[in-house]
């Protein structure tokens, strides 16, 4: 589980910027592996620090899984409430540009328990820059 460490504003700004043309076109070439890393935790930890709780579990393998959202807290096996999916497809969400229930429409994204849709309340996190 991720550390619940405070993600600066700035820190998140440069990490979202470097992904953002890839995320604005598909056919752009891909961040290297690190740059995805980096935005993919700023953004997810900075959901965790937005929405402190621990009755869902955000899952972006391999790079993060962070707790979330005010309710009971999860100890032991598969959490109750789990959202999950791949990097892409998170910065898409955390930035605005991808609707959360289009992306469960899609299969793009798994929303288990009562409690996982909660999560785009909190959605978007970072608007990409304006050009």
């Amino acid at each position: 589980m991720a550390g619940r460490a405070t993600v600066k504003p700035g820190e998140l700004r440069a990490a979202v910027d470097v992904v953002t043309p890839w995320l604005l076109d598909e056919s752009a070439a891909a961040p290297a592996r690190s740059e995805i890393a980096a935005a993919v935790r700023a953004t997810a930890r900075t959901l965790a620090a937005s929405a402190p709780g621990h009755s869902v579990e955000l899952r972006v393998p391999p790079f993060v899984a962070v707790q979330c959202v005010e309710g009971p807290r999860h100890t032991r096996g598969t959490p109750p409430n789990v959202v999950e999916t791949d990097a892409r497809t998170w910065l898409l969400l955390a930035t605005g540009l991808l609707d959360f229930a289009a992306a469960v429409d899609s299969g793009a994204l798994t929303a288990s328990g009562s409690r996982a849709p909660e999560v785009a309340y909190w959605l978007p996190i970072a608007k990409p820059a304006a050009d």
